[in-house]
């Protein structure tokens, strides 16, 4: 599976447009991770147990619109995006989305 987030790819023809398809997971902080985030803060630097959780989650998120757009039967997805939201304190979701296309 091709994913870009581009809206073409050189070289290659778009056969059809199958539609948007997604992905989401929502995760929750854990309190072992804002222990330590906490005292990064305190000292300074990149909260390492954040981004692992944030690219966990994307990973997810992805293999989640992958799997939407091969029961389709897309081989690629067209102009991906992410978008993060709040759900609740301490919560968050992390939306992927694109357009399933059928590559010649």
């Amino acid at each position: 599976m091709i994913v870009v987030t581009s809206s073409s790819i050189e070289g290659r023809k778009i056969a059809k447009t199958l539609g948007m398809v997604k992905g989401s997971t929502i995760r929750a902080r854990h309190i072992g991770r804002d222990i330590k985030a906490g005292l990064r803060g305190i000292v300074g630097g990149e909260i390492s147990e954040y981004t692992k959780l944030m690219a966990e989650a994307r990973e997810q998120a992805i293999h989640r619109m992958v799997e939407q757009a091969e029961e389709i039967g897309a081989n690629a997805i067209l102009d991906t995006r992410f978008v993060t939201s709040m759900v609740m304190s301490g919560a968050s979701e992390l939306l992927v989305y694109g357009t399933a296309v059928v590559l010649e």
